[in-house]
């Protein structure tokens, strides 16, 4: 019944795996991770998949707020940080390096409207104790300017122009791992840019952070103008625009929109935190270190793809398939994995992979769905994109008796409440599968979609004729029910441990 590792859980014996030496208390920003549309006030719900979906309630058209004045916002608030938004600019930015090792730089590009002094704080995510993040330095106080408004070409908003604000050099001794820094005003304004610190040390896990689908949904600056993603823009007279009308390319030199932090980033530190307490021996890197060869996959036991990957170019998915021959794992914890093929391309200034192409649009030119170019996702993934799920239901236990399910208690047909939610991945009948020596499908869960049909989900394991396991959820919410406050769910936590437990070879 279950890993040591599920039975030193049980007796409360398993420390988790870093400690914080800064001493730092909470980071109750950091725990959830929700995603906030600064000028819209609100809050979208972690299981929506595009951002305006919740940010515009249909029928209403956004409506900048206007500019105010610098000196109505000189003072220091005394309720503590407020969110910076694309509109104000009170502070914003990003990073023109992607990930970076040890002994390497990270160049931050900031503006600060009014200008005044300004501070960053950085953070490496974590389990901490529960805090889910630690303070690992402070800059010093760093002088903000103004910096040039985004240039736009065909809807591509880059910021690829601005002054260089901020070096930090990485100490050999950092940990690597997913970092957020946060940036401060004088006058108490805050945003946030995350960044990945990266190395080729040996690991069970390489964990692969969703950046190009991250950009891919970022709608900077979402001011009612010139902001687009691959999803929306505006028209002139501030409405949203949807897919036909949306950004062809979309750059990474831009902050991301609203507080600074991607859509559904949190589906990643929800694995993080979880992994960490536990004990797993990580890996990190960026899906553009996939792409450009920065990793070798090959490397590890296991790949892990905590948070919605959708979007994929050819040569990170034929480095994936070399790898699952090879006999590495692939763990996929979220839903609509791998549905877009894109392209990346350097920036102006000659910088790699610093844009990226997807050509939705209606006309002439190549399929841009791997499935419409023959090679479907389920011949990788097992199972593939069915829909949308509007409001969560519950996951189906089907085949109860395997041993992912074994140590959960878990029977045949029990529910698993709001476990299905955000978007669904089924098996396809008439669609290939990958080769196999053994495959199962895990769940098989009904639900209502957004015109009222019935649809199901479900969970696919199947194991590659190299012996690589290949797991892969059907759904949004895996990953937050591992360690979010109000999301955990023990029997999925037990599940995902012996899976990992396997795959690194703990049992």
């Amino acid at each position: 019944m279950g890993s040591e590792r599920i039975r030193r859980w049980e007796s409360g014996a398993l420390a988790h795996a870093v400690t914080d030496p800064f001493g730092q208390g909470p980071v109750p920003w950091l725990r959830g991770a929700e995603t906030y549309f600064g000028d819209t006030g609100k809050v979208v719900p972690w299981y929506v998949d595009t951002p305006q979906d919740a940010a515009t309630p249909p029928g209403e058209h956004r409506v900048p707020a206007p500019r105010s004045s610098g000196s109505a916002r000189t003072s220091r608030t005394t309720e503590g940080p407020r969110s910076a938004d694309d509109v104000h600019r009170q502070i914003k930015g990003f990073t023109s390096t992607g990930a970076v090792s040890p002994g390497e730089a990270v160049d931050f590009h900031i503006t600060v409207d009014p200008p005044q002094e300004f501070s960053v704080d950085v953070y490496r995510i974590g389990h901490y104790g529960g805090d889910g993040a630690a303070k690992i330095t402070t800059s010093p106080r760093l002088s903000g300017i103004v910096q040039p408004p985004p240039l736009t070409a065909d809807r591509t908003v880059s910021c690829h122009h601005w002054w260089l604000s901020w070096r930090l050099q990485i100490p050999s001794f950092w940990s690597i791992g997913a970092y957020v820094a946060v940036l401060t005003t004088a006058d108490g304004y805050r945003s946030h840019i995350p960044f990945t610190i990266r190395d080729n040390h040996p690991a069970d896990l390489l964990l692969l952070l969703p950046d190009i689908t991250w950009q891919a949904y970022n709608l900077y600056p979402e001011d009612g103008r010139i902001g687009a993603s691959l999803y929306h823009a505006w028209d002139e007279n501030g409405r949203l625009l949807g897919e036909a009308d949306a950004a062809t390319t979309v750059s990474f030199d831009r902050p991301y929109a609203g507080a600074g932090l991607p859509l559904h980033v949190g589906h990643a530190y929800d694995f993080i935190r979880f992994a960490e307490r536990y004990g797993y021996d990580l890996a990190y890197a960026d899906a553009r270190d996939l792409h450009a060869g920065h990793v070798d996959p090959t490397r590890y036991r296991g790949l892990v793809f905590p948070g919605h990957d959708e979007y994929w170019s050819p040569h990170m998915r034929r480095t994936v398939e070399l790898a699952r021959e090879h006999g590495t794992s692939l763990v996929f914890l979220s839903a609509n994995t791998m549905y877009w093929q894109v392209e990346l391309g350097p920036s102006p200034s000659g910088v790699p992979d610093r844009l990226l192409t997807c050509r939705k649009r209606k006309g002439p030119g190549k399929p841009v769905l791997w499935r419409e170019i023959d090679r479907p996702e389920q011949q990788l993934v097992g199972i593939q994109y069915a829909g949308r799920v509007p409001e969560p239901h519950p996951l189906i236990v089907r085949n109860a008796g395997h041993w992912l399910w074994d140590a959960t208690g878990a029977h045949e047909g029990d529910e698993l409440a709001g476990m299905v939610a955000g978007e669904a991945d089924r098996y396809f009948p008439r669609t290939a599968l990958p080769e196999h020596e053994e495959r199962i499908l895990l769940a098989h869960s009904p639900y209502t979609d957004a015109e009222g049909a019935l649809r199901h989900q479900e969970t696919s394991l199947y194991r590659a004729p190299s012996g690589a396991l290949v797991f892969a959820s059907g759904t949004f919410a895996w990953s937050p029910a591992l360690d979010r406050p109000g999301h955990v769910d023990p029997r999925i936590q037990r599940a995902t441990a012996s899976l990992l437990d396997r795959i690194c070879k703990h049992d």
